[in-house]
């Protein structure tokens, strides 16, 4: 054998060393709090109800895991999992591709979609941060073919759950007519104009008109933030801003849940029935906020503002809970996977306890305590925060905070943390012994609010934590990587 040759056969095993030493890094869980930052923002910027937001939190969340199972195939996928999901392209070994470069791509893809309608400013963040991450990543020895199969791969992922969202029923809602029924102790929206103005303390808050406060554009509001906060959306639109004036999403309950059978799959209470007699459950129910109401400390009314995560000030309740998701999983150092695992199931909880509760709302129609109480007991009361235009029972703040309690508890564990979601709003970081303790705190703040019964509190508790037992329970997987 010639020196060269031998040369050659001794030289493979070296550069099969060398090549290891160059492997990429394991997907920086970082990934998964810089899409969430930037999608709370997002969300945020373009005024969506706390319903549609969701919608958003749940499919981004879902592309972001998935793009990262479709190249490892050690992490369970989510086909079979959810309500009529195909079977999602995915590597068949691993190494065949990167993991995060083919969640970027996925992420990216079904974001450009879902908010196709969204500001030039918004659609630019979400290009910005994509490329951004993937520079980095290159940075770390990533070759240029393997990077190219993997946004390929990243993109087919990205387009199976576009198709699959457009199938949920959200398309067939837009701009439908919605005629409230008209009764006694029935629901109407009649919340006066100071409503249309902000009353929390957040620097991206102004007025709006009380005509039609989605779609108000003032001469000169010329900057950048008035732009965005008074812009006209078109109306049916995927993006559609809050109208106060309105009725929220009356037809939520037509969406197809995620893991639910149907949205009222999870059983709830009725109401109390309608009565102005003293002594009744109604009245005592409605006797209960006017009490708290005339005996509010400052403790309670920052509690009540520190949840109301009102559209267009933040990013609604759902981003609360998401953000918290995001933040906790940092904090105790969770891997990319088991943080994106988390982020799925916590939005999957919440967008379908929003699902459970609207139905339930549209349902039961009922009155809402300020309309009940200037009728009955009090003729100039209003309450601590302004009534959002939708029916009271069930509660959603507290259905849907149950939910996110009972998915986190299930993937982090019944954890103390401390939450800085609302650190933009003014609020210090609070701190909560447990996800269940924040979410009866949550729940509580809309009675100090003003906003909600207890009957409708409690009965949203017990929904919301039945939403979340089958969340958890259908998407139960090895949780070991």
């Amino acid at each position: 054998m010639s020196r060269t040759r031998r040369r050659g056969v001794v030289g493979l095993p070296a550069a099969i060393l060398l090549a290891s030493c160059h492997r990429t890094p394991a997907t920086d869980p970082k990934l998964v709090a810089e899409w969430t930052h930037m999608l709370y923002g997002a969300v945020r910027a373009e005024r969506v109800s706390p319903p549609v937001a969701s919608r958003i939190y749940a499919y981004g969340a879902i592309a972001l895991y998935s793009g990262m199972a479709s190249a490892n195939p050690d992490l369970p996928s989510l086909s079979g999992r959810l309500n009529t999901l195909p079977d999602l392209p995915r590597a068949e070994r691993k190494g065949q591709y990167d993991e995060t470069i083919t969640s970027i791509a996925a992420e990216r893809t079904l974001l450009d979609s879902m908010l196709r309608e969204a500001l030039p400013t918004v659609r630019a963040a979400i290009a910005r941060l994509a490329d951004s991450l993937e520079t980095a990543r290159t940075s770390t020895g990533l070759d240029a073919d393997t990077k190219s199969r993997s946004e390929d791969l990243g993109r087919r992922v990205a387009n199976t759950l576009v198709a699959w969202a457009h199938a949920d029923g959200f398309d067939t809602t837009r701009g439908r007519k919605y005629v409230a029924p008209i009764g006694p102790g029935l629901w109407i929206n009649d919340s006066p104009a100071s409503t249309y103005t902000s009353r929390n303390e957040s620097g991206a808050s102004q007025a709006v008109a009380v005509d039609n406060p989605a779609n108000a554009l003032r001469a000169g509001s010329a900057s950048d933030r008035d732009l965005i906060l008074n812009r006209t959306k078109r109306a049916g639109g995927s993006l559609p801003a809050l109208n106060m004036a309105g009725a929220t999403e009356p037809y939520w309950g037509y969406i197809r849940p995620f893991v639910l059978q149907h949205w009222n799959e999870c059983p709830a209470n009725k109401p109390p029935p309608f009565s102005i007699t003293p002594g009744s459950t109604m009245y005592e129910d409605a006797k209960v906020v006017y009490d708290v109401h005339a005996k509010l400390t400052p403790e309670q009314k920052t509690t009540a503002l520190y949840w109301a995560d009102n559209p267009g000030e933040s990013g609604t309740p759902a981003g609360h809970w998401v953000s918290i998701s995001s933040q906790v999983s940092n904090a105790h150092g969770r891997s990319a996977a088991q943080a994106a695992r988390a982020m799925v199931t916590t939005s999957i909880a919440l967008a379908d306890a929003f699902i459970a509760t609207w139905g339930y709302k549209y349902q039961v129609n009922l009155i809402r305590p300020r309309t009940y109480i200037r009728a009955v007991m009090d003729s100039t009361w209003e309450p601590a925060i302004p009534t959002p235009p939708f029916p009271e029972f069930l509660a959603g703040h507290a259905t849907i905070s149950a939910a996110a309690a009972a998915a986190l508890t299930a993937e982090l564990g019944a954890i103390a943390f401390d939450d800085s979601t609302s650190i933009a709003l003014g609020h210090t970081v609070r701190h909560f012994d447990s996800f269940k303790a924040a979410a009866n705190e949550a729940a509580m703040s809309r009675l100090y609010g003003g906003i909600h019964f207890p009957s409708g509190n409690n009965g949203g508790r017990t929904l919301g934590e039945c939403v979340g037992a089958k969340v958890v329970e259908r998407l139960k997987v090895d949780r070991s990587y």
